[in-house]
Parts: C-alpha cells; sequence; structure tokens
C-alpha cells in the first residue's frame, strides 16, 4: 500500500509542476500572438488537460470496461464543472465573457443534453449503446466546435498586451510541450496508483470510475485552473474547464466509440441529471448577482452541490 501512495504523491508534484508549465506557456503564447487567453484556454489547455481523460478512455473502450468509460467522462465533467469552478471561484470571482455566456456554456449544455438522448437511445430500439454512429457524430460536432474557435480567433482583437516576460518561440512552445508531458505523465500515476489502493480497500468498479478515476483524470484541469485563477487569469480558468467538458463529450466519447461500440448503463442518468442541471446552474449564475460573473457565493453553491452528490453516491454502496 505505501508504494502506490508514493507513487500517488509523485504524480501530482507532475500534475502541479506540469500545469504551472502550461499556463506560463499558454499565456506568454497567447500574448505574443494576440490570441485571447479564452480561446487558447478552449483548445491547446483544454486538449491538454484532457489528455488523461482520453488514455483512460481509449484503454478502457479498447479492454471493454465500458462503464470506466462513461464514468471517466461524466463524472469528470461533473468534477470539473462543480468542484474545479468552485474552488477557482472561490479563490477569485470569475468574471466571464459574452462568448462564454451566450456560446461556449450552452454549447456545453448541448453535449451534454444530446450524450443523455443518444445513449438512452431515444429514437430507436433500447440498446443502450454509443454506436460507431454516434462516434461519428460527436467527432463531426467537435469538429465544428473547432472551426466555431477557429472564427473567434479571427474575428477578436485580443487585448490581451505584452507578456510580463519575453518568453522566446522556443521557450514558449517548451514550457507547453513539457507542461503537458507532466499533465500526462502525472495524470497517469495518479489514476493507476488510486485504482491500485481502491481495489485494496475493496470500493466498487463504478464509484472508482465516478470518483476516483474521474477526480484523478481532472487533476491536470484543478491544477491548470487554480494555477490561472491564483494569477487572475480567469479566461483561461474559465475556458480551460468548458472547452475541457466539450472535449470530454465530443472528442473523447467520440473516439471511444469509434474504437469499440460503448454499451450505456442507464444507471448512470443520474449523474447525467447532475451534469445537466449544474451547467444550466451555471448558466443561470451568469445572470444572478453580478452578471458574467460567477461570484463566491455561486461557487460555494457548485462545492456544496457536489458534496451532497458525493455523499449520495457513497450511502448507495454502503
Amino acid at each position: 500500500m505505501l508504494i502506490p501512495i508514493l507513487w500517488l504523491i509523485f504524480g501530482l508534484i507532475f500534475l502541479l509542476k506540469g500545469a504551472d508549465w502550461l499556463v506560463d506557456g499558454a499565456s506568454a503564447l497567447a500574448k505574443k500572438f494576440n490570441i485571447s487567453d479564452l480561446a487558447i484556454g478552449l483548445t491547446i489547455v483544454a486538449f491538454g488537460t484532457s489528455a488523461p481523460e482520453l488514455v483512460v478512455n481509449v484503454m478502457g473502450s479498447m479492454q471493454g470496461h465500458h462503464e470506466i468509460v462513461f464514468a471517466n467522462v461524466i463524472g469528470s465533467n461533473n468534477f470539473n464543472l462543480l468542484v474545479i469552478l468552485g474552488i477557482s471561484g472561490l479563490i477569485t470571482p470569475l468574471v466571464v465573457q459574452s462568448s462564454t455566456v451566450w456560446k461556449e456554456i450552452p454549447i456545453s449544455l448541448f453535449g451534454a443534453i444530446l450524450l443523455f438522448i443518444v445513449a438512452n437511445d431515444f429514437w430507436s430500439p433500447k440498446t443502450f449503446t454509443l454506436s460507431r454512429i454516434d462516434g461519428f457524430l460527436f467527432l463531426l460536432l467537435f469538429a465544428g466546435f473547432l472551426f466555431y474557435v477557429y472564427k473567434q480567433l479571427s474575428s477578436d482583437s485580443a487585448e490581451t498586451g505584452s507578456p510580463e516576460k519575453p518568453y522566446s518561440q522556443f521557450k514558449i512552445w517548451s514550457f507547453i510541450i513539457i507542461g503537458l508531458a507532466g499533465l500526462v505523465f502525472g495524470g497517469r500515476l495518479v489514476v493507476n496508483n488510486a485504482i491500485e489502493i481502491a481495489t485494496v480497500l475493496g470500493i466498487s468498479e463504478k464509484i472508482i470510475g465516478l470518483t476516483i478515476i474521474a477526480a484523478g483524470t481532472s487533476l491536470p484541469e484543478l491544477a491548470t485552473s487554480i494555477v490561472a485563477a491564483m494569477r487572475k487569469n480567469v479566461d483561461i480558468a474559465v475556458g480551460n474547464i468548458i472547452g475541457s467538458n466539450i472535449f470530454n463529450i465530443f472528442l473523447i466519447l467520440g473516439i471511444s466509440s469509434l474504437v469499440n461500440p460503448i454499451s450505456y448503463n442507464p444507471s448512470f442518468n443520474s449523474e447525467m441529471y447532475l451534469l445537466g442541471g449544474g451547467t444550466l446552474l451555471l448558466f443561470i449564475g451568469m445572470f444572478t448577482g453580478q452578471k458574467k460573473k460567477l461570484d463566491r457565493w455561486e461557487a460555494a453553491l457548485l462545492l456544496l452541490i457536489f458534496l451532497g452528490y458525493t455523499g449520495y453516491l457513497i450511502a448507495g454502496e454502503i
């Protein structure tokens, strides 16, 4: 038991340092090329921090661990939305751009609703399967999202100012690549050893997927958003979470179901309700208190919802 715990701590160190380098490099890249931090957060940072989910899901799909595949994505998205935005919002109130309020958050909500409909096969016999056709549809929608971000880049006159440090191109990309590598390597260490610890303790596969694996693969998002929030880099903190949730559904589940059609357990519907409701709550929160801003009390509410959900989940297993 001691060895997995030590590797788990080692993985956390890699995650935190990788997040630090990634935020440094991504912020410098945004400023150097006059690209908004939000666009960087929605693409480079979101893809990098979603890499652990991609690795776990492709492996799970190939090995037929279908509950792990769905639990990882749904659990990670709930963790991103409720815990990471909650903690980031407690560190500093998150002022959100208009495009995030009216476009990115609704796209994330649309993804959650579409996944719920497709996985439950509402328009066909109840096979409860995410087929290769569904996966192809998700990848098409992901391509559409990337096109939307590209259009945002071409029309966005980012006022990012000058970087505090005159990083060279080589240094910028070194930070981004090394940071991403640290996130992926650290994420794998955390997940593998967390699973080993949970197995020794006799925790069920569903609980492992929805809690330990989901939280473990979301640690890059957690580390990245916390570092960004502490540096008042709100656009990267928010863009990372919303972008990661979109990536997880459209890209990661799309690829996973192309590798192997994935059977869906309807017992995950309660987690889907939480994801859809949480995303809707975030959208509504943009119009309560100060507009286009996640206030600290709203961030605290997100955290309380997750704690209540986790307590309910564990109580159901006892």
